[in-house]
């Protein structure tokens, strides 16, 4: 790249990097790049349709245009309509030209509507998608021709045959290293709601009503990010758990072990923290409430019976302000170290 002039020393990596994630290139000793199957085809399909498309020279061009417009002796605009023209010519033969590249993809690999396992309904045709394993993991629809992205490097399972109340799809549960959530595989990739960003599952949906959505479901700030809310996991009884539906957060916090059922009451929070009330309920003959009681109904972070019940790591739970937003104020240094466990609870949130 350098001995061709293309990129500068902060974006070589990031090409490097590109070319490896999308499986065309893998690496080997001696910092060498060994084309993948994928790659090769690629490069042999370009050249069929376009050889400029692949050489060197072209990415250098621009970046000596480039130059130009920084040193005062090319004009941005030309440069930037040359440049669009050209590339749009450039585009519109390409698709034109397309069946090159299928022939020399049909030899080498298998059709996506031939891969894959049943999994989901899709919401548009109601016929089942299936699900593509291989990196990067996806959902098909054969019918509708349409793909839909995942979150990577974890399990894809179905919830329930549960449907998004938006577009009919059938919901499915993302798992990976302990943290789960649910997802609607149209609205991850084309959010039907304002607030809701890509790439986000159920519970990060603002959704008013839906059951999986945010609203029905979050219980308090996540402290180990400052960004997400700790959501309670509807899928992973009986060992429940709250995780942050910020997807980079790691936060996951073990609750009551053994419920049979636990519930969030939305509409209803706590006068001294803030967070969700929980309905938490056992097995009469193996609940850990005191006089056989089975069934509590209170905060997780303030209920003297339920906050022992929650396996806590550190600065996992920040209060929630009432009236003027959220917020919470950390353990601080200095402190003794707690005798029991509502001492170490009390040093978190107070």
């Amino acid at each position: 790249m350098e001995k061709h002039g293309i990129g500068t020393d902060a974006s070589i990596p990031v090409h490097i990097n590109n070319i490896c994630v999308r499986n065309f290139v893998t690496i080997a000793s001696g910092r060498r790049l060994i084309p993948n199957t994928l790659g090769i085809l690629l490069v042999h399909g370009y050249q069929r349709i376009d050889p400029d498309l692949v050489k060197p020279s072209m990415r250098s061009e621009i970046e000596k245009q480039f130059d130009l417009i920084a040193s005062g002796r090319a004009n941005f605009d030309l440069v930037l309509a040359h440049a669009v023209s050209t590339f749009q010519a450039k585009y519109k033969y390409f698709v034109e030209n397309t069946d090159c590249m299928d022939q020399l993809f049909e030899l080498s690999f298998t059709k996506l509507s031939e891969t894959g396992k049943s999994l989901s309904k899709c919401g548009r045709c109601t016929r089942y998608m299936k699900l593509i394993s291989q990196k990067p993991m996806r959902l098909h629809c054969k019918n509708c021709e349409a793909t839909y992205n995942l979150p990577q490097g974890g399990s894809i399972k179905l919830y329930q045959s549960n449907i998004c109340p938006l577009d009919q799809f059938e919901l499915v549960v993302y798992n990976a290293g302990g943290k789960s959530f649910i997802l609607c595989p149209y609205c991850y990739n084309f959010p039907e709601i304002e607030d809701m960003a890509k790439k986000s599952g159920c519970n990060k949906c603002p959704h008013p009503t839906c059951p999986n959505a945010a609203p029905q479901l979050s219980i308090t700030m996540c402290q180990t990010c400052d960004e997400g809310d700790l959501v309670l996991d509807p899928n992973s009884g009986p060992a429940w758990r709250l995780s942050c539906n910020e997807l980079k957060c790691t936060c996951v916090v073990k609750i009551f072990a053994g419920a049979v059922r636990v519930a969030v009451s939305p509409d209803t929070d706590c006068e001294t923290c803030g967070s969700s009330i929980l309905t938490v309920e056992f097995n009469p003959e193996k609940t850990p409430f005191k006089d056989g009681v089975s069934k509590i109904t209170g905060c997780v972070i303030c209920h003297p019976e339920l906050s022992p019940l929650v396996e806590l790591s550190r600065q996992e739970f920040k209060r929630r302000r009432r009236g003027r937003g959220r917020g919470g104020r950390g353990r601080g240094r200095g402190m003794r170290k707690p005798r029991n466990k509502q001492e170490e609870l009390d040093q978190y949130f107070v």
